[in-house]
């Protein structure tokens, strides 16, 4: 499990210089990694036992400030695209892993 929240680098500067926090926004992100089923169901291929992972990944994403907005097809279209390329990088980083 990884849990994250980016800050602009700006307002921790801020914070860091004795201005209040409150104006700061964590927004926690982040990606679990799980085993798929119990080890009783998996699969044996090969005389090798074939395991399977379930990836679930969380965003907390401000798009807009007003609370009465709504949302534009662009901005569902970034989420998207953040979310896809966030999986296929994962995805890539387990497969270097799997390799050494």
């Amino acid at each position: 499990m990884v849990i994250y929240a980016p800050v602009e680098i700006s307002a921790i500067h801020q914070v860091m210089n004795g201005n209040d926090s409150i104006n700061v926004a964590l927004l926690p992100s982040g990606f679990v990694i799980l085993p798929e089923g119990p080890p009783e169901s998996r699969s044996v291929i090969d005389n090798r036992q074939v395991e399977g992972s379930i990836l679930t990944i969380a965003f907390q994403i401000l798009v807009n400030d007003l609370p009465s907005a709504k949302l534009t097809l662009e901005s569902v279209e970034t989420v998207n695209n953040l979310i896809s390329c966030t999986a296929q990088r994962i995805k890539a980083a387990l497969h270097k892993v799997e390799d050494v």
